[in-house]
């Protein structure tokens, strides 16, 4: 017994040791590599979103002949804080990745889709991939009030666009208007008519001279 005894105290040594190591000695470590965090833009810092919904956009492939999705994710119109105008935006849920990106313009009209009261049409010159295209776009919300408040917002902001190049318009037309009130002006001052007492004054020299004319021929 008493050659054992020694034995298995060392074998409890043992075991101590190797828990002693794993346990947590409350010491951090600092991070070898430490990362800073990145500002990322999103483009939209200069605009207020006056719209935000859920919904799930397709695009008309007139080769196929079908509609095919384009994303799933938040439609946005986006108003910016200078100019005033307005653009719609979409991005996918997950990736981010923009699927629709056009201005609202005067021209543009919005309708609900035949045969289904949650999504609505319009066509669009849209630059989502990087260039213009001219797309159809059919858009479909999870409600029908949804996709009402969408409707009714694009027309509003389709109608300001128009009030807005309207009245630039007329400003325009009455700048036009103003400089050409100003040249005719500056045209009539530089052809004014000769004073009366000015025309008498070379009426005058005239009879002078043929008075002197005559004299010199009768001598």
């Amino acid at each position: 017994m008493a050659g054992t005894e020694p034995e298995h105290e060392r074998r409890e040594e043992e075991e101590v040791t190797a828990t002693g190591d794993d346990e947590d000695t409350g010491a951090q470590v600092a991070p070898i590599i430490k990362l800073e965090e990145v500002a990322v833009s999103t483009g939209e810092e200069d605009e207020d979103a006056i719209l935000d919904l859920k919904a799930k956009l397709y695009r008309f492939d007139k080769d196929g002949s079908q509609w095919k999705e384009r994303g799933a994710g938040s439609v946005k119109l986006l108003k910016h804080k200078e100019s005033g105008k307005v653009r719609l935006v979409m991005r996918q849920s997950k990736t981010l990745k923009i699927c629709a990106n056009h201005l609202v313009i005067p021209t543009m009209t919005v309708q609900e889709h035949s045969g289904n009261e949650k999504s609505c049409v319009w066509h669009a010159s849209d630059f989502a991939d990087g260039e213009l295209k001219e797309e159809l776009f059919c858009i479909r919300f999870a409600s029908i009030e949804n996709c009402k408040t969408f409707m009714e917002m694009f027309t509003e902001v389709a109608e300001s666009q128009k009030k807005k190049d309207e009245n630039k318009n007329a400003t325009s037309a009455a700048g036009l208007l103003e400089k050409l009130s100003v040249e005719e002006k500056e045209a009539e001052d530089k052809s004014e008519p000769i004073a009366p007492a000015e025309k008498k004054s070379e009426l005058d020299s005239e009879a002078d001279v043929e008075k002197k004319t005559e004299c010199a021929t009768s001598s």
